[in-house]
Order: C-alpha cells, then structure tokens, then sequence
C-alpha cells in the first residue's frame, strides 16, 4: 500500500468501479501522480490533466510505477526551447549540440547541450568538448537531459566527471495556469527595470554583460513584477515564448520572505500565463531543483508534473 512518502510519484491504483452482471465488483486501474494521500481518500492526476479522488475503502492495491518517460524527441523538442530561452552571447554548433559560454553566470548559460548527433565519435565530442571550454578559461561542463542523453553519460562517468545534483523539467498546459492564477497585481515589462534586476542580483550574485543578454535577448519576453502598499518590490519573475510559439518559459520566480505564503509567486505565473497565452502559447515549463520541497508543492497544486530530468556534469580537476 502507499504513503505519504508516495505524494509525487506516480502510482497505479486498482479500485472498485461498479457491480456488473450478476452483482459482480467490476474494477479498473487508475495511473497518474499521486497528489495528496488523506485518512479516507487518495488524490491522484492522471497524464490528461484530470484529477481523480478514489475512497481508500475501495482500493483492492496500490503500488509506485516508475515515471511516465516522454518520447525523446519530445525531450529534445523541449530542451531546444529552454535554450533558445536562455541565451548565451557565445554559443557555437557542434553537429546538434551546442556549447554555450556566459561568463559563468548560470550553469545553463555555460554548459554544452548535449542534445542530438555532435557529428563526431562519442569520445571525440566530449574530447571537443573539454577543448573548448579550457580555450576559454572555464570548466567543462555538460548538460544532460535524461534518459535522452544516458550514453554521454556513460562516457562521462568513464572519465570521471561530477555531477551536481538533478534538476526537474515541469510541464503544464497554459490553459490551466490561467484558470489557476489570476495574476492580480502583478505588472509585466518587455524590459527588466533597475530593480528587478537588483532582485536577481541579490539572488545570484553581481550580474555581468552577459546576464544581460541572457536575460533579455529574447524576442518574445515578459518581467513580472509585485509591489507591496509601500512600494517594496515583494516578487519577480520572467516568462518566454519560444520554441515556434509553443512553450512559455518560467524563470527567475522570486518572492521576499516576508511576502511569502501570500500567493505572490501563484499570480506572477499567472500573469505570465495569460500574457503567454494570447502569445499562442500551449504549454508551460519551468525548472526547478530536485530538493527544493518547498517550490515542487507551489508547482504541483498548479498542475505541474515532471516531463524530464537533467543533470549538469562538470570535469574532474
């Protein structure tokens, strides 16, 4: 049987349906992420988004299945368009993969996208890999998403590269963002104001050129911001439509201490949702931190679920 432990995973569940011919149980499975496990009932969304709650009295089993693994072209699809959502000012091709370089700012913005065919040997890609990167005086890194790139990831675990710990690629449709979110208060800027960038800053440090251009070289791009009563900026956050129109990009979502648990961080999604969506966007995604709790609960009641994971891998030395 499950437990608490469960809440987030996916799980089938065996249940009691209906009586059928004769008064005979009539049962059915249902498959999805199990939501919230209650003393009577189990929540759980299945993949089309419907949220299901079962009576514990009528489950017969239940059990944890492993993670729903999208097709990969759907990964690299998605991967594409988080990339085009964070642009590194130095970015060069290699056969499909791209090495990007920023400064430093960001793992993203200066790790190889290992995504597709590099055009070379497996060895000889990451050979290049390393070449590049010590050409321009930074460590070489890799990102991989998962399970599309598990065979750089073999390589790399042969030559003993580290890894930070995963991170969670979340999906949810847009539609349901804007039925969830209503956005109240928050304002959007095509530019980054003085201080919201203050806000990131404060969150990642001194922000040199190349933030900036990450930031803002984007065509189709929104910075959300909350004002408190005296004029504190209390949260911030950047949205993106890339990939053809399709996906919109949550980034940078940032609430102060004090404003938190007031449902700042809920509106800014919302508000870049709504703008997203007259955009033509469908689908939104966001990355966020396998440990951080806190953030994958937000997500969760907003309807995200975990599409893919990656994982950033950095030489040894």
């Amino acid at each position: 049987m499950l437990g608490q432990h469960d809440v987030g995973h996916r799980v089938v569940v065996r249940r009691f349906v209906r009586l059928g011919p004769e008064g005979r149980p009539l049962f059915g499975d249902l498959i999805g992420e199990l939501l919230e496990f209650g003393e009577e009932t189990l929540r759980l969304r299945t993949r089309d988004g419907a949220t299901h709650r079962v009576a514990r009295g009528d489950i017969i089993g239940a059990k944890r299945v492993p993670p729903w693994r999208p097709p990969n072209r759907r990964v690299a699809a998605l991967e594409r368009a988080a990339e085009e959502a964070w642009p590194a000012p130095v970015r060069e091709a290699l056969g499909e993969w791209v090495l990007r370089c920023a400064e430093g700012w960001t793992g993203r913005g200066n790790s190889a996208l290992a995504v597709g065919d590099p055009g070379l040997p497996l060895p000889a890609a990451v050979d290049a890999v390393e070449n590049w990167y010590a050409a321009r005086g930074r460590p070489p890194m890799i990102n991989l998403p998962l399970p599309l790139a598990a065979p750089v990831a073999a390589e790399l675990d042969a030559r003993g590269w580290r890894s930070r710990p995963p991170t969670l690629v979340q999906t949810a449709a847009v539609k349901h963002l804007v039925a969830a979110a209503p956005g109240e208060g928050v304002e959007l800027a095509a530019t980054p104001t003085p201080g919201w960038l203050r806000s990131v800053a404060g969150r990642t440090g001194t922000l040199p050129p190349a933030a900036h251009h990450i930031l803002a070289a984007v065509e189709r791009v929104r910075f959300a911001h909350v004002y408190g009563d005296g004029g504190d900026l209390l949260g911030t956050a950047r949205g993106t439509v890339t990939g053809g129109g399709r996906w919109l990009g949550l980034f940078l979502i940032d609430v102060r201490p004090e404003a938190r648990r007031r449902g700042v961080a809920r509106h800014l999604i919302g508000a870049l949702a709504q703008w997203a969506a007259g955009e033509g966007a469908i689908e939104a995604f966001l990355q966020v931190e396998e440990h951080n709790e806190p953030a994958k609960a937000l997500y969760r009641d907003l309807g995200f679920t975990t599409h893919h994971t990656y994982v950033t891998r950095i030489a040894p030395g």
